[in-house]
């Protein structure tokens, strides 16, 4: 790989007046097209922006004086995208356990309903991003309410976060349903415009709950402001059989008649995918955000990931909400990732280990439309980033960096975080919020929650 500075950052004054950090460890995972690892290598970062990967000697020598950090028995790489969860159910993490998905929403919803503001989301939020980042995530497709509310919580963390508008087919937390909620998302997608690093989020909760007539309306408000759509589907047979007999059609069938699908939809799940649905799945370059987790948790099934990324689908990796999965934690889902489907067809080879961390990293980032800004570790990207250690007891000898990192390796081994080059973990301590703080509060939502379901 070749260093050179970035025409972007080289044409602005004020970039080109930023100093420049360099960055080395004893393996690089750049997640490009050909999952190259560097070693005695570095990536150079300036104005939050990456404008060299190369040769530690040959950055050092191209930008004297630069600030250098070395992290020996590390790695560096692309910060992990989590490309379906609801952040703010931290506060009913560990409530509904030991349910199938029907019991576990019969639980939550009306808890949510009871206990769902703008200062509990917040608390919640706060703590799942926090979460976050201490698991090397630097980037999370959300699906949960108060939008505006979220963005800020994970600015205060100083994790990317995507978001918008959900639809639960009535009225929501929000206060908001029908034509008011169509008007307002109109609004807010307007005011929240795609740029580099963010797209706006429209989140139809799923075909069981938003009618077609208002997915249709979404689909329309997503082409207008160029959002993508964020919705569960084909998650479980029963969700298989209720939609079935609601519309005369599986929940993806729907979708494809809907016209909801393509590349800038996000099918959470997508568990149990017939032929035909896979094929217009990957036909109309719609990607699957795979939760195995989540799915094994509540007995849903296992998706046909070999068989999605065979047809070329795009597969990110996602944790769902910390109330269905316990956590946020990808380390977790990329290990799950690659022994469940070596499990389930009998075939060793399928999704290695290097495969799995692109679905992790470049893969969310693709699903979600930021593949230009984020997800690998090239010229001209944002520079979000983690350096995992690989110096402990648990994750040596390395002999193959990738298998390290997806078989071996967990969230306890992040050591730094950077997102757009501000280093927001370091040495395993957050830099931008009181981490104690954060705990406690989300502590006290506790009491509040637990009256909400006893009025269930």
């Amino acid at each position: 790989m070749t260093s050179r500075v970035h025409p972007e950052t080289s044409g602005s004054e004020s970039a080109l007046n930023s100093p420049v950090e360099i960055f080395s460890a004893e393996w690089i995972l750049t997640v490009d097209q050909n999952d190259t690892v560097l070693t005695e290598s570095a990536i150079a970062v300036q104005a939050g922006v990456i404008i060299a990967v190369g040769p530690l000697v040959d950055l050092l020598g191209a930008h004297p004086g630069a600030a250098h950090q070395h992290f020996a028995q590390s790695l560096l790489m692309p910060g992990m995208v989590n490309a379906h969860t609801h952040l703010g159910m931290t506060m009913f993490r560990g409530l509904a356990d030991d349910r199938n998905l029907q019991q576990f929403l019969d639980l939550v919803m009306p808890a949510e309903a009871a206990v769902l503001r703008e200062q509990s989301v917040s608390v919640a939020t706060s703590a799942a991003a926090l979460e976050s980042v201490h698991a090397g995530v630097t980037t999370a497709l959300d699906m949960y309410y108060f939008p505006d509310v979220v963005v800020a919580a994970c600015d205060r963390v100083g994790m990317r976060i995507m978001t918008g508008p959900t639809f639960l087919g009535s009225v929501g937390p929000e206060g908001r349903g029908g034509s008011a909620q169509i008007e307002w998302t109109e609004q807010w997608l307007a005011s929240n415009p795609a740029r580099p690093g963010w797209r706006p989020v429209v989140a139809p909760h799923s075909t069981y709950l938003v009618s077609p007539e208002d997915l249709q309306l979404i689909a329309e408000l997503a082409q207008r402001h160029d959002a993508t759509i964020h919705i569960h589907a084909a998650e479980s047979q029963g969700e298989l059989d209720s939609v079935l007999a609601q519309h005369g059609r599986r929940p993806v069938e729907l979708l494809d008649h809907l016209g909801l699908l393509g590349p800038r939809t996000v099918l959470a799940h997508a568990v149990h995918l017939s032929d035909d649905e896979l094929a217009r799945v990957a036909a109309t370059q719609t990607s699957v955000a795979h939760c195995p987790g989540s799915n094994l948790k509540l007995a849903s099934g296992f998706a046909r990931v070999p068989e999605m990324l065979a047809a070329g689908v795009t597969v990110g990796l996602g944790t769902d909400g910390p109330a269905s999965s316990n956590d946020l934690d990808l380390f977790a889902v990329m290990r799950l990732t690659g022994l469940i489907h070596k499990g389930v067809t009998g075939d060793a080879t399928v999704l290695p280990a290097a495969q799995v961390v692109r679905a992790a990293t470049l893969g969310g980032a693709t699903a979600l439309g930021l593949s230009e800004s984020i997800g690998s570790l090239e010229v001209g990207k944002q520079a979000d980033f983690i350096c995992v250690d690989l110096s402990r007891v648990h994750t040596q000898p390395v002999y193959n960096p990738n298998s390290a990192l997806v078989y071996a390796a967990g969230r306890d081994d992040v050591r730094h975080v950077w997102v757009a080059g501000q280093e927001v973990l370091r040495d395993g301590v957050a830099t931008r919020v009181d981490e104690a703080e954060v705990t406690a509060g989300l502590n006290e939502l506790r009491v509040e929650v637990l009256a909400a379901v006893a009025s269930v």
